[in-house]
């Protein structure tokens, strides 16, 4: 947690945002599988998805919201010395996608890695960068959630499909002399890690002609039980991070939670007492873009001035892990 008062807080100088000009709609997806328009509306509030053409990496998607993110900070990819991509979907298993990335822009000071959190990638990825910049060792962090996981979803599976999109967003962090970082969050429970998970692919089952035969390589999920958990750790979190600046519920001006469907939005901001029209949503056109969500929705969040200059604002994720976490931000 950085305290209130700190003099090294960590803050946010620039955002970027790229998704692909596919869209896939609810109308498209009942020409693919038993469902409906008002169906999916009702349990999810989506309308529409963004899918990348067949090719497409990762970092080819995260290329343009860094460029962006870079250019609203004012700064040159050689001013960047720490690279953090949030991605369960990466151009490959090794080498990183953020190391891919750094070679496309040029940003040849800067350390690279990928961070693994599912949905909760660029909010893990975002306090991690903290932990760094505030030591001094580095100076500006791009910090990329990037996801293509329409490649892992199984387009038969109608209670999953209908979920995800791809996208990506970015943001550059340093040390600011106002706002930034009030207060963090993050946990885990292992336990539950088989609710939300994709089999196939990793040292366990290797891809092989069985795996795909036996389709070990699409996401898996038990929604029921993902829900229950998504809305009760959101809350908690958004809660903790407000209590350790030492604010109250009546003290957030917006929450931007992770995009997984309205209805755990929803209940979560029911659960947590807070009203929806503090609730930035924008999963209605995007679906659950996973580690992109959150920076994402930030990124519409603060160009569509839902979020103005001096607001407390609370980023909250949940995903696979299952993991979940928060930041407490003065914009």
């Amino acid at each position: 947690m950085t305290p209130p008062g700190s003099k090294d807080r960590i803050g946010i100088v620039g955002l970027g945002m790229n998704v692909p000009k596919k869209i896939l709609t609810n109308f498209d997806l009942e020409k693919m599988v038993e469902t409906s328009d008002a169906w999916i509306i009702e349990r999810t509030g989506i309308r529409e998805r963004r899918i990348c053409e067949p090719g497409t990496g990762t970092s080819d998607l995260a290329y343009p919201a860094a460029v962006d993110a870079l250019k609203q900070a004012g700064l040159k990819p050689q001013d960047v010395d720490l690279i953090i991509v949030g991605t369960t979907s990466p151009d490959m298993i090794f080498p990183s996608t953020a190391c891919v990335l750094q070679h496309r822009l040029g940003a040849t000071a800067a350390a690279c890695f990928d961070l693994a959190a599912a949905c909760s990638g660029s909010v893990f990825a975002m306090i991690t960068a903290q932990q760094y910049l505030q030591t001094g060792r580095y100076k500006h962090a791009l910090v990329v959630g990037a996801e293509i996981i329409s490649n892992f979803v199984d387009w038969t599976d109608r209670s999953t499909c209908v979920l995800f999109g791809d996208g990506a967003g970015a943001c550059v962090m340093t040390k600011v002399d106002r706002g930034g970082m009030l207060a963090t969050d993050m946990g885990a429970d292992g336990s539950a890690a088989e609710l939300l998970y994709i089999p196939g692919g990793g040292s366990k089952a290797p891809s092989s002609h069985a795996s795909v035969d036996q389709r070990l390589h699409y996401l898996r999920m038990n929604g029921t039980e993902v829900f229950k958990l998504a809305v009760r750790r959101m809350a908690e979190s958004a809660k903790t991070v407000l209590a350790q600046a030492g604010f109250g519920l009546k003290d957030l001006d917006c929450l931007i939670p992770h995009q997984a469907n309205t209805r755990i939005i929803q209940a979560m901001a029911k659960l947590a007492g807070i009203p929806m029209e503090k609730v930035f949503v924008n999963v209605e056109r995007y679906g659950n873009t996973s580690a992109a969500s959150n920076l994402m929705a930030l990124y519409e969040a603060a160009q569509s001035g839902a979020i103005k200059r001096g607001d407390r604002v609370v980023l909250v994720a949940f995903g696979a892990g299952l993991t979940w976490g928060s930041i407490l931000l003065e914009w």
